[in-house]
């Protein structure tokens, strides 16, 4: 089984990813972890294309969370058997990535690169808000969507999160 994870900023990829893994025990990567090295910086391109290549190569069966479409895009649509969009609303995904601040603030969560502590600052909120969700992303997301109908699951709210959860058997939250 192949899972991409797709979504604006704070829609709960990572903690969905995360709770599929664990109900098919299969491996996770979490892109926040291939982009960051400790202190928020950021990886070389060329190092973030590697490691995406390597654990794609080393897998029959995984989970991907994030969009990044300079990291094996193509190849992740191509091979995932299902691909899940998060669609949350940017007020609704502005709550929910201050409440996963206000749960980790000062911590690294597990789905985030070692050394990057849980952080909400004004960059973030405007990216959430506006910049994340740009003609790009939204162009990116169409192109995955018109390519592959067949696989594409589209979640707009937590009452279609529950209903997608329920059906796989898993307890979702925040």
């Amino acid at each position: 089984m192949k899972i991409a994870v797709l979504g604006y900023s704070g829609s709960g990829k990572s903690t969905l990813a995360r709770l599929l893994a664990e109900k098919y025990q299969i491996d996770v990567l979490h892109f926040d972890t291939v982009q960051f090295l400790p202190g928020w910086v950021i990886r070389g391109q060329d190092e973030k294309a590697r490691m995406t290549k390597e654990f794609l190569d080393t897998h029959d069966a995984w989970i991907i969370d994030g969009n990044y479409s300079r990291l094996s895009f193509d190849r992740r649509m191509a091979e995932a058997d299902e691909i899940v969009f998060l669609l949350f609303n940017r007020f609704s995904s502005l709550y929910r990535a201050y409440s996963r601040y206000r749960k980790f603030a000062g911590l690294c969560r597990p789905d985030m690169a070692e050394g990057c502590p849980e952080k909400f600052d004004w960059e973030f909120a405007t990216w959430i808000l506006w910049k994340g969700r740009g003609k790009k992303t939204k162009d990116l997301f169409r192109g995955a969507m018109t390519q592959y109908p067949d696989k594409v699951v589209i979640i707009k709210n937590q009452k279609q999160l529950d209903a997608y959860m329920a059906s796989k058997g898993v307890t979702y939250g925040i």
